[in-house]
C-alpha cells in the first residue's frame, strides 16, 4: 500500500478554507522534504507547495502564496496544508510526495479531490 496518505479533500464555495493532510506509514516524515502537488481536470500535475526537513523553510506555487500554509506536525507524523481564500481554480486532486531535486520520489497516491465551486 502507498507509503504516503493524503485527506481533508472535500467540496467548498469560492472564499472557503480546507486543510488537507500527508499522513506517512513506515517512515518519518520529518527527515524529508515533502511537497504537495495537485492536478486539475486536463491538465498536468504541478507543484504547489513544499517544506524541507532541517530548516523548515517553505516555497509556495506564486498563485497560492498568501493563502496556502505547508507546515509539519511531527507528532502526528504529517505534514499538513492549509487552504484558505479558495478559488475555483484551485480545483484538484491533491497529492503529497517527498521530493528530491524538485522531483518527487515515491510513486503517487490516489490523493484528495478538492472541489471549489459554488
Amino acid at each position: 500500500q502507498s507509503q504516503l496518505v493524503e485527506s481533508g479533500g472535500g467540496l467548498v464555495q469560492p472564499g472557503g478554507s480546507l486543510r488537507l493532510s500527508c499522513t506517512a506509514s513506515g517512515f518519518s516524515l520529518d527527515y524529508w522534504t515533502i511537497g504537495w502537488f495537485r492536478q486539475a481536470p486536463g491538465k498536468e500535475r504541478e507543484g504547489v507547495s513544499c517544506i524541507t526537513a532541517r530548516a523548515f523553510a517553505t516555497v509556495y506555487k506564486d498563485s497560492v502564496k498568501g493563502r496556502f500554509t505547508i507546515s509539519r506536525d511531527n507528532a502526528k507524523n504529517t505534514v499538513d496544508l492549509q487552504m484558505s481564500s479558495l478559488i475555483p481554480e484551485d480545483t484538484a486532486v491533491y497529492y503529497c510526495n517527498r521530493v528530491r531535486d524538485n522531483r518527487p520520489v515515491f510513486p503517487w497516491g490516489q490523493g484528495t479531490q478538492v472541489t471549489v465551486s459554488s
